[in-house]
């Protein structure tokens, strides 16, 4: 191993600011999550009781939904910049549509 220190180099006045890039993560993450349990009261609210039976054998596919909320949540509240109200918005629409869309594919 080489006994060398990291040197940084600047060339100008302005002093080296760390840029905190990752804020978005947790406020993305728990939109996305919660979009995901709206969207799954939906078909209960349609449907009332009976949706526990339709449920019973299709749970793993909107499970596999809960992650891709998350992800979209993330990625809608890093699209916009912070903007947690377009953010919102944005991202409950898209969690609900797809979720609708995986309903009526499994409902046939």
């Amino acid at each position: 191993m080489r006994n060398s220190e990291n040197y940084i180099i600047t060339t100008g006045s302005e002093p080296l600011t760390p840029d905190d890039e990752t804020t978005w993560s947790l406020p993305g993450a728990i939109v996305g999550f919660v979009s995901w349990l709206l969207a799954l009261g939906i078909p209960f609210l349609l449907y009332g009781g009976n949706t526990l039976f339709f449920f019973l054998y299709t749970w793993p596919f909107f499970l596999a939904l809960m992650p891709v909320a998350i992800v979209i949540g993330i990625a809608l509240h890093s699209l916009f910049n912070g903007r947690l109200l377009y953010s919102t918005v944005i991202t409950i629409l898209t969690v609900v549509i797809i979720f609708g869309l995986l309903f009526l594919w499994l409902m046939g």
